[in-house]
């Protein structure tokens, strides 16, 4: 029930538009249970006299109250129908705007495709019940209840004898209401790992070639989509049933009522006219009860997609904004991580006790192994994580004290793994600053040694990249992410050096672009390549979560420690195969 209200209160926003729908539901209905009376009267009266004349003037006026009820039928639907798109309109929002605010700790343990399922099917559920059940349920219970105190005025005995079989089916619903929503919900989750699979199969659509693991995948589609299958056929099943019954029982209603009904109309207490009255309205009254079942399965699916959409909505963010929080200007770019301590989910500890300090324009570089920390710390800078323990100040002010739009301006982040939308050069540029000025993002292209590649482009700026950047190659997405940060502007900047994938002319490029962007900022560097390590201002050597040794470059090789190990075993012999083949490129081009 909670569910349910929450759902109508999305359509209560909306209470004109609502008002309006059940007015014409209204119309629709009274003058639908005006016809059967007209007939009535005409059957009696022709039978009495024979008179064409009155004959005619009931025809004219059942076609004018036909009219009528088109129209209130029109307005109803139409009405309906634009409710329930605004319904879904808001809910589809709201969803999609708590989503964009959780932050990574929840991304963490979520599915995209489930995600995207609730997005969609969920969200069609609940416009769908919107629009037939939450409006049209009230017109078949006005139906079901006028008719039912009509055929009572009419004959008292077979009035009573008629809708003594709804309660039983009203019963019967509801117990088939709460099994239809158990296996409805069941079915979503379904769909929602099946749209996972599909997701992570076309965005993985190369290594599933490369591995030659088209069967494989068709299987695990296929398993997946077969239970999603069974499980809607169980619901079918039950709804047919239920559908089956109700239509028994009203049939056999009707035969008893011709039974009894013919009965009394020999009898001569009950006219021949009252009687059709009778049966027409059993007409009327078949549509509520035939479709009481698919109500009940609309309803039911309405409740499981809503518990889905609602456990979204109502899930808390483990990254909050502080209700006073203010704006944060731009800032000189002082970084202070005061005993920070990081753990996700109270698990074993990622991060303890970090203390550092980066100094307006000074270039922080973190080394270590995979999983010691260094990506981790990166992340609770611009709060992508909220510290455990300790706080990150910069400038002297708490980042939990300030916005996280604001915080985010002035912290720039390019990593290895870049992300590109399917858009043009030009809007992947400009995004998160689409006021940019186009000499800007020439400026910044330049900046970035990318302007000379796409001015080589046919449609230049215009081009687009495709889905995730697939046209350029990883040093070129690499250098676009590089202009996109520069264009921001930011006092602090979080950059991922490696370049162990590209050519040395490509990594020479990106060097430049990575000198050009750090001079002035503030910068923390997950340094791979000795020439980081070299120029940085402190080196913070990570292990198991924790800075087991800082100084510079001199200072670490000196002390025989795991500096020194990993630069002997990793960056020294990198660098040299690096420089061997830039020496080698160079020496080929002076060649031709």
């Amino acid at each position: 029930m909670r569910i349910f209200l929450r759902l109508t209160a999305y359509a209560l926003r909306y209470k004109r538009r609502l008002a309006a729908a059940y007015i014409c539901l209204l119309g629709a209905s009274i003058s639908y249970l005006v016809i059967p009376k007209i007939l009535g009267e005409a059957i009696d009266a022709t039978l009495r006299s024979g008179a064409s004349s009155q004959l005619l003037l009931l025809a004219i006026a059942i076609l004018g109250i036909s009219a009528v009820r088109g129209i209130f039928a029109y307005g109803q639907t139409y009405l309906a129908e634009s409710l329930s798109q605004r319904v879904a309109y808001d809910i589809r929002n709201a969803f999609y705007d708590h989503l964009q605010r959780l932050s990574f700790a929840y991304h963490d343990q979520q599915h995209t495709g489930n995600l995207m399922s609730r997005a969609t099917a969920d969200v069609e559920n609940i416009r769908t019940f919107t629009s037939m059940g939450l409006v049209r349920s009230l017109y078949f219970f006005l139906l079901l209840v006028i008719v039912s105190v009509l055929l009572v005025q009419l004959h008292w005995q077979l009035g009573l004898l008629s809708i003594s079989i709804v309660p039983i089916l009203i019963a019967y619903s509801i117990k088939v209401s709460f099994t239809m929503r158990r296996i409805w919900l069941q079915v979503q989750e379904m769909l929602g790992q099946l749209t996972t699979i599909l997701q992570e199969n076309l965005a993985g659509a190369r290594v599933v070639k490369a591995f030659g693991a088209e069967e494989y995948e068709n299987g695990k589609f296929d398993k997946k989509a077969w239970e999603v299958t069974e499980e809607s056929l169980q619901a079918n099943r039950i709804q047919a049933s239920n559908s089956a019954l109700m239509t028994f029982t009203f049939t056999l209603a009707l035969g008893l009522i011709l039974w009894f009904g013919g009965r009394q109309v020999i009898q001569g207490n009950l006219t021949a006219g009252q009687l059709a009255q009778f049966i027409f309205y059993m007409g009327i009254l078949a549509m509520p009860v035939r479709t009481a079942g698919w109500l009940v399965s609309s309803y039911s699916r309405a409740l499981s997609s809503g518990e889905r959409i609602f456990y979204i909505l109502d899930t808390e963010s483990p990254v909050k904004e502080k209700r006073n929080a203010k704006e944060l200007p731009r800032r000189q770019g002082h970084v202070r991580f005061e005993h920070v301590s990081f753990s996700y989910d109270s698990s074993a500890p990622v991060l303890t006790n970090i203390s550092l300090e980066a100094k307006p324009g000074q270039v922080i570089a973190l080394l270590g192994s995979p999983g010691s920390g260094k990506s981790t710390i990166v992340h609770l800078l611009p709060r992508f994580y909220d510290v455990t323990e300790g706080g990150i100040t910069i400038d002297g002010i708490d980042i939990r004290d300030v916005t996280l739009a604001s915080l985010r301006r002035n912290v720039g982040i390019v990593l290895q793994d870049v992300f590109l939308f399917n858009s043009t050069i030009g809007e992947n540029i400009t995004y998160g600053a689409v006021e940019a000025s186009k000499e800007d993002v020439v400026r910044v292209a330049k900046i970035a040694q990318l302007h000379d590649f796409i001015q080589g482009l046919p449609e230049g700026y215009d081009t687009w990249v495709g889905e995730r950047g697939v046209t350029l190659s990883g040093g070129q997405r690499q250098r676009l992410a590089i202009a996109r940060t520069l264009l921001l502007d930011p006092p602090i900047l979080i950059l991922d050096d490696s370049t162990s994938s590209v050519d040395a002319e490509t990594e020479h490029r990106i060097r430049q672009a990575l000198d050009s962007v750090m001079r002035g900022r503030t910068t923390l560097v997950i340094a791979h390549r000795l020439s980081t390590v070299h120029t940085a201002d402190l080196i913070l050597v990570l292990k198991d979560g924790e800075i087991v040794e800082r100084g510079t470059h001199r200072e670490l090789l000196g002390q025989e420690g795991l500096y020194r190990e990993i630069y002997d075993l990793q960056l020294r012999p990198k660098e040299e195969i690096m420089l061997e083949t830039s020496l080698k490129a160079e020496s080929g081009r002076g060649l031709t």
